[in-house]
């Protein structure tokens, strides 16, 4: 068996692994990343960047079949259609160019890249099961980050009609009727998705609401857009699995077992759980959280020398958490001083329309003690928003009513994501009300929304 020794071993190529690698190489640790599937991981392969380019597909098809019914724009296209199978290639080959790129960034950073499923033999050591035969790696220092996988139900498991978010970026045609398990951002991301592509949706959920993780007032404006799209959403309803013949969804509600629902496909989205097993995490003496591994301040674990990064340490399960904590591991091991101390870490969902956390939500900062004003204002009176037909949905400022430091910024609405550095960049910097206030935003931007928002809770709104 062949044995390398490395300075720092990264076991996992997503997000935080691959930019822990790239990090540690341009400060001249000598550094092995390993990697079982793909480069780039969930997020990049299977994730975030194909689940958007599924999204933009299906709004543009979505576009053209109402330009071909008529709209007050003036816009006029005939028999509009979409073939699935040539749009996932087209997506396919945005994520191919991605592989290549991270790929590249690791060889630039002169780090080495071990194709392979790696196992963890004891803290320092690492077997690779590679095209050319067994690897072992020996490392100073191993930086764990083998991401998360979807959960699946036991009485639902994946195959046939039954399908994960991973399968469902791969489907060769649109099905005629999907039903989505579970009402949170992943499941209506997709499901809106395909509704706009021409399948029948309905959403089963066993909460009172969907998405649960944000207030209500966020979550209203994408209600309205699931009623408007004609998604069938049912609360309160529990899955119980396949019909006797397969073909649909038996589902329970409040008053017992109901009428099943016919599906060519079962999405089952009810979240995301760390990946502890198949990579050896029994043979190492870490500290746990429940199921994901428990990490300080730094990212170091209970073990001298293993670092842990990303969606196996547990929530919050972002991609941009996973690449921060990657940087910071890497400079801490060629030592500098960091830890990890962010004031927030945004999060999207990618909805119809998108919604926007940072920081902290009104209920959220009266919990927490302070006194607090709010300042709301709507995309119905943002000049940019009527121009792109985007008026559902509004910022949200909420502030320290003695000091007016802000706390956290909201928003929901289309193209908000795009919103969401600013949102960062002000509670990371400290930013009062009249710091937003003072900042000259540029006209026409729905970024107006948030000096608006900011006046508005001073007091002295202009434009409401």
């Amino acid at each position: 068996m062949k044995t390398l020794s490395c300075r720092v071993l990264v076991l996992g190529g997503g997000p935080g692994g691959y930019v822990a690698a790239i990090r540690a190489g341009q400060l001249g640790l000598d550094t092995v990343i390993v990697e079982g599937k793909k480069l780039g991981g969930t997020c990049l392969n299977v994730g975030c960047i194909p689940s958007k380019a599924l999204i933009h597909a299906a709004d543009e098809f979505a576009a053209a079949q109402r330009f071909a019914t008529g709209n007050p724009l003036g816009i006029s296209v005939s028999n509009p259609a979409i073939d699935l199978a040539k749009t996932v290639a087209w997506k396919d080959g945005i994520v191919k160019r991605l592989n290549t790129g991270v790929a590249g960034l690791l060889d630039k950073a002169k780090v080495k890249a071990v194709e392979g499923w790696g196992i963890m033999r004891d803290g320092k050591t690492c077997v690779v099961e590679t095209a050319d035969g067994p690897l072992t790696i020996e490392a100073e220092n191993v930086v764990l980050a083998a991401g998360s996988e979807p959960v699946e139900l036991p009485f639902l498991p994946f195959g046939g009609i039954v399908i994960s978010s991973t399968e469902a970026l791969s489907l060769d045609s649109v099905p005629e009727r999907l039903v989505v398990v579970g009402g949170g951002y992943i499941g209506l991301e997709l499901g809106f998705a395909y509704r706009k592509m021409g399948s029948t949706v309905s959403v089963v959920e066993a909460l009172g609401r969907i998405l649960p993780q944000y207030d209500t007032d966020l979550t209203r404006p994408v209600r309205k857009s699931l009623d408007s799209h004609g998604i069938a959403v049912m609360l309160g309803t529990k899955a119980l699995g396949l019909t006797d013949n397969g073909d649909g969804l038996r589902i329970e509600t409040a008053g017992g077992e109901a009428p099943a629902i016919a599906a060519d496909k079962i999405l089952v989205t009810v979240g995301r759980r760390p990946k502890t097993d198949g990579w050896g995490l029994k043979g190492l003496d870490l500290a746990m959280n429940g199921q994901s591994i428990r990490i300080d301040d730094q990212c170091r674990t209970s073990m001298t020398g293993i670092w842990a990064i990303g969606d196996v340490t547990g929530e919050p399960m972002l991609a941009h958490r996973a690449t921060a904590q990657g940087e910071m591991v890497a400079e801490i091991i060629a030592g500098e001083k960091r830890s990890f101390d962010n004031v927030c870490i945004p999060a999207v969902a990618f909805t119809d329309p998108e919604i926007v956390v940072a920081g902290l939500s009104p209920e959220e900062a009266a919990a927490a003690g302070h006194e607090i004003v709010t300042g709301q204002f709507p995309f119905l009176a943002n000049g940019r928003a009527m121009t792109m037909e985007r008026e559902n949905g509004f910022v949200r400022i909420v502030a320290r009513a003695d000091n007016h430091l802000v706390l956290g910024i909201q928003a929901v609405g289309g193209g908000v994501s795009e919103l969401s550095a600013s949102f960062s960049l002000a509670l990371e910097m400290g930013a009062r009300l009249e710091d937003l206030a003072g900042t000259i935003h540029a006209h026409p931007t729905l970024s107006e929304a948030v000096l608006e928002a900011s006046l508005k809770a001073l007091g002295h709104a202009i434009h409401i």
